[in-house]
């Protein structure tokens, strides 16, 4: 009877009801964390414990440096056209003269629900070496000569920000398209009456109101930029792309911990891919007022 009544107690139920979370965070996300920094500390092959050796190895270690720098690259470019583009695919959507917007919601959103596997293995016979690959039939058509695309560094570059673009376009357009609609169509009547053109009012109305909305996907861009791995496995056929050119944070990760069975060293590489991601986002979260406080 006691335990009943404790979990129909008011000062209980708020606790009871959030203990799932809290359990699934400990479990899944806590408990992690705390091993991979245990682990970054020790050599799991030696099973000793080594200190600060596998960072320090991390500061001469030009390949991770070139990991970093391909993940940063790849991070801006996907921010550069994932954000302003289905914001703007986003408000066309919203607009009324806009005919089958469910239609388009489910086109645009299909390849999200797409297998990467699958998705990449046909992004590589389209950027493959042949001719009759689909890239160089494009070049054909425009009377340029075929090139290897997965074997130079900015068309490399290119195909996988094509693959980038091609899966997570709709999912922000979703995003933009849920902000855009919690906008109450009142203001945009009177910005009408007073004679405010569409570029007018998405500049003025849409744009500023939609900047929560703005703030969360630059926020799940950046990790998803820094983090990325199976999009560029794929695309070369696993983590060993010519010169590196297609070599990530979490790819290097892979090698090190996967292949060549560095665990402890790979833990390392995965808390400095943390501490960069947070420091990034914390970086953005600051500059655009997400932490200012509301004036009343």
């Amino acid at each position: 009877m006691k335990i009943k009544k404790f979990l129909y107690s008011q000062k209980a139920a708020p606790y009871i009801f959030i203990l799932p979370f809290v359990i699934t965070i400990i479990l899944f996300w806590i408990s992690p964390i705390a091993n991979g920094v245990l682990l970054s500390f020790q050599d799991v092959l030696k099973d000793e414990w080594v200190g600060f050796k596998n960072y320090s190895r991390l500061i001469t270690d030009k390949m991770f440096y070139k990991a970093v720098y391909n993940s940063l690259k790849y991070m801006v470019g996907t921010l550069i056209l994932l954000i302003p583009f289905p914001m703007l695919f986003a408000s066309l959507l919203n607009s009324k003269l806009m005919k089958g917007q469910n239609f388009f919601k489910s086109v645009y959103f299909l390849p999200a629900l797409t297998s990467v596997v699958v998705a990449g293995t046909i992004f590589r016979l389209m950027f493959g070496e042949m001719d009759s690959a689909l890239a160089n039939q494009v070049l054909d058509f425009l009377g340029k000569s075929p090139i290897k695309w997965l074997k130079g560094e900015w068309t490399g570059y290119f195909a996988l920000l094509v693959v980038a673009c091609w899966r997570w376009t709709g999912v922000n357009i979703l995003y933009f398209l849920a902000g855009l609609q919690s906008i109450p169509t009142d203001i945009y009547e009177a910005a009408s009456i007073d004679g405010a053109s569409k570029w007018q009012q998405f500049i003025k109305i849409s744009f500023p109101l939609v900047k929560p909305t703005t703030i969360y996907v630059l926020t799940i861009s950046i990790y998803a930029g820094l983090a990325m791995f199976l999009e560029s496995f794929m695309l070369w056929k696993g983590v060993n792309s010519p010169q590196n050119i297609g070599l990530t944070i979490v790819g290097y990760l892979y090698r090190q911990g996967i292949e060549k069975r560095a665990m402890g060293y790979a833990c390392a590489v995965g808390l400095v891919l943390l501490v960069i991601v947070m420091i990034i986002n914390l970086v953005q979260l600051v500059a655009t007022g997400t932490f200012k406080k509301e004036e009343r």
